[in-house]
């Protein structure tokens, strides 16, 4: 039976819009069922601890249980591509931090996309990093640092967690804005590198506050200052890089949330409100601040605002790390 041509167009119309419609009731179902973070590190790591307290407290703005999977190998580069691959509706979302997200693409080949193949749900929080020395360096404070691995070029070590991490990628920028020369000595964590800073093994690191203001406090070791504009809450006795005499040298090790590309907008405004909110909580907010981490304004935890941060971290890094040669262990 021929069906009259105004009829046809009327239910090609209805047929057109039912994607639409479906999608549209689908992200007011979201969330039908249990999500899951994959977090690409190993269990006990900030990027894991963050990432529990997260998808806790997330779990009373969804009303389902957000799950958290760990996967882990290659810089966290696995794990990522584990989420990516994930379909995207929703259900998976990936953590992740500056060195999953930016540093791995200048460092692996990877088979996928870092920009192109995610979209940006929130920032999380920021960590700013501390410089840090033997005790028995002679130097009392940064710039006296400065000039004390000038005038020893080649001598010095920089203990780090391993090539390619934050600390690795930090004194390599360092090396190149004072145009210093020094070893780096990469150890498996922070913890045996701090072991060898307090025995005077190595000469000093660019590390966590978490992990280095206990021995700040006991005196076995030194601090110069914090990468960041502002000084730090938990240690305000610390200079920043500004007033030690090394302006603008900012660097925050910061996490953040993603989910696969094709993911319905509505959804990751579902997934950024509930972060949102989750990072507003008074008792999230006091256990990111015993970690020393920065909960940012709201203007900037916005799907928009990490896509432009994302891309600015990208552009910003890929050339100090491929100039400096850092490959994957």
């Amino acid at each position: 039976m021929r069906v009259p041509r105004r009829q046809f167009l009327s239910l090609a119309a209805a047929a057109a819009a039912l994607p639409v419609a479906s999608r549209l009731a689908h992200a007011q179902a979201f969330p039908a069922r249990p999500l899951t973070m994959m977090v690409p590190f190993a269990p006990g790591g900030p990027t894991d601890t963050i990432g529990r307290i997260v998808a806790e407290r997330m779990r009373a703005s969804l009303g389902q249980t957000v799950v958290v999977e760990n996967v882990t190998g290659a810089g966290g580069s696995i794990g990522v591509g584990r989420a990516v691959r994930s379909p995207p509706d929703g259900y998976t979302i990936s953590i992740g931090n500056l060195s999953s997200h930016v540093f791995n693409g200048a460092i692996y080949s990877l088979q996928y996309d870092l920009l192109n193949d995610f979209a940006p749900v929130a920032f999380l929080c920021n960590q700013p990093l501390l410089f840090v020395a033997k005790k028995a360096m002679p130097a009392d404070d940064l710039k006296q640092f400065i000039a004390w691995l000038k005038a020893n070029p080649g001598q010095a070590s920089q203990g780090t967690p391993g090539a390619g991490t934050a600390a690795h990628i930090s004194g390599a920028f360092f090396a190149k804005e004072t145009g210093t020369k020094f070893s780096f000595v990469p150890y498996r964590g922070t913890g045996p590198a701090m072991q060898d800073l307090v025995a005077g093994q190595i000469d000093f690191m660019i590390d966590t506050p978490t992990n280095s203001l206990p021995h700040v406090r006991s005196g076995a070791i030194k601090v110069y200052a914090v990468t960041d504009k502002n000084r730090l809450a938990a240690a305000p006795e610390i200079p920043t890089v500004d007033e030690a005499g090394l302006p603008g040298f900012y660097f925050g090790f910061w996490q953040a949330l993603w989910v696969p590309k094709g993911t319905p907008k509505e959804i990751i405004a579902r997934l950024n409100a509930a972060a949102v909110e989750t990072l507003a909580d008074a008792t999230v907010r006091q256990r990111f601040a015993e970690l020393g981490q920065d909960i940012l304004s709201p203007d900037r935890l916005t799907p928009e605002a990490l896509g432009s941060f994302h891309k600015a971290e990208i552009e910003r890094w890929w050339p100090i790390v491929k100039a400096a040669n850092i490959k994957a262990e």
